[in-house]
């Protein structure tokens, strides 16, 4: 990937206003709102023991919903409680469900990636931290170079606690800044003050971890185009390895603490939101950033933009990753696992997913079974959201589509759509290849919902514009 903004993206705003609609994100495909709880837990199972046989790798989620207060831009499946005694059953639970998943899986099946989020995985005191860990290690078997990351809350962290982490095995760290000005923080309800976002970063630094991501948001109550760009300059001064930088949406009939606590009238405009996002892109290209995607940024020498330079990133619910396909297995409340050919969902409420771990059944509230054609659209999907082309005669092979049934011939109707992407200059079309031109970028969403076969019976109310 090349690392200037001409070379990665062009901005057009133009191509902008006619694509910004709201589509899927495409952490999977199908997209999680294709979950019904019709779903048969059998077939979980039956996904587990198909995975044992290939001995297909895996990657684990752990997810902590604790938080002490609510962010009020936050979208997550959250329980929010100073007391930290919560905390405790709430473990017990989720060993008790690693437990019960692990005893399906064989053991030489390897771990390459594991993460904790929330919530606030480290609402966790150390020594819990320590016993979920060790949970884990018990029960699966990790590579030797896995990558182990977790989640943080800047506002509760000590050096001892980090430096317990990375001593434990963690090697990347993630954590929110959101926005470095105390009035857009006051506003959403995230207070953090900028020496303690710089300890936080020095101290991650100094025990080692071999990866620091950060989070933004563009569009919070009170930003505008100047107060964003000194926030992008105290995040490029942190000096991360990756930077997200993600587009707030403001859904108060899905988010109810949006429409109680965020008055719309202090959100920057559409027009300034665009703006915000051109000059956002145009700093961290210029200050050495790669332009994975979306709104993910990276170190040229990091390893998303050098999987993406060799055509091997790939992508799943926890976003961007290095490591090849594999079985997602999600542990806790809400959590989602992403099995080859099933996906399902664990209980939302924390008394449910009790329930059933008590009652010795696996915590599905939802989940799907993909059919052959979801697995091949997947696979096109996924290609272009990554890697930002396509080549047809190689999804032919993989997939055995004959010449009566070539890739024309079965996507005939998308070719159509493909043609109209291709007069508007987001992608070329050759005989064999597609490939996403630099205006295509940023609308990548866009392009890839082409071959998504769901998205005209869904509600677009459940997706956020693609800008």
């Amino acid at each position: 990937m090349m690392n200037t903004l001409e070379q990665t993206v062009k901005f057009d705003i133009n191509l902008i206003h006619k694509y910004n609609q709201p589509v899927p994100r495409y952490t999977s495909y199908p997209p999680a709102t294709e979950l019904h709880e019709n779903f048969e837990p059998i077939d979980f199972r039956g996904a587990i023991a198909a995975g044992n046989l290939q001995k297909t790798p895996l990657s684990l989620y752990a997810h902590i919903p604790f938080c002490d207060a609510p962010c009020y831009f936050c979208g997550c499946n959250t329980v929010i409680s100073t007391r930290k005694e919560i905390a405790e059953p709430y473990l017990g639970y989720l060993i008790r469900h690693i437990e019960q998943v692990a005893a399906t899986v064989d053991r030489d099946r390897l771990v390459q990636q594991m993460h904790w989020g929330g919530g606030t995985p480290n609402y966790f005191s150390f020594d819990q931290v320590e016993r979920l860990w060790n949970s884990f290690q018990k029960h699966f078997t990790f590579e030797q170079d896995a990558e182990i990351s977790i989640e943080v809350n800047p506002r509760s962290l000590t050096k001892e606690y980090l430096q317990g982490l990375r001593d434990l095995g963690f090697n990347r760290i993630s954590f929110g800044i959101q926005d470095f000005n105390p009035q857009v923080q006051e506003a959403v309800n995230r207070i953090q003050p900028e020496d303690m976002l710089f300890d936080g970063m020095r101290w991650m630094r100094e025990v080692g971890f071999e990866g620091v991501n950060v989070d933004l948001i563009y569009g919070l109550p009170y930003q505008n185009l100047e107060t964003f760009r000194e926030t992008l300059a105290k995040t490029i001064a942190l000096n991360p390895d990756r930077i997200a930088v993600f587009n707030f949406a403001y859904v108060p009939w899905l988010k109810p603490l949006q429409k109680k606590k965020i008055d719309p009238a202090t959100l920057p405009s559409p027009e300034e939101k665009l703006q915000i996002m051109e000059m956002t892109i145009e700093t961290l290209t210029k200050h050495g950033y790669v332009f994975i995607g979306m709104d993910h940024f990276a170190k040229p020498n990091d390893e998303l933009a050098i999987a993406q330079r060799q055509g091997k990133l790939h992508r799943n619910f926890q976003g961007y990753t290095t490591k090849p396909e594999s079985d997602l297995l999600g542990f806790g409340m809400t959590s989602i696992s992403m099995l080859q050919n099933v996906y399902t969902q664990n209980h939302k409420g924390l008394q449910d997913f009790y329930k059933a771990i008590d009652a010795g059944e696996l915590p599905i509230e939802r989940g799907v079974k993909l059919n052959a054609d979801d697995i091949l659209r997947r696979s096109i999907i996924m290609e272009l959201m990554c890697q930002f082309e396509l080549s047809q005669r190689e999804v032919e092979s993989k997939y055995h589509l004959t010449c009566d049934r070539d890739f024309g011939k079965y996507f005939a109707d998308e070719r159509l759509k493909l043609r109209q992407l291709e007069a508007d200059g987001l992608i070329e079309l050759r005989q064999d290849h597609i490939e996403v031109k630099p205006a295509g970028r940023l609308l990548i969403r866009n392009i890839a919902s082409v071959f998504d076969s769901y998205l005209a019976k869904n509600e677009t109310g459940r997706f956020s514009k693609s800008i």
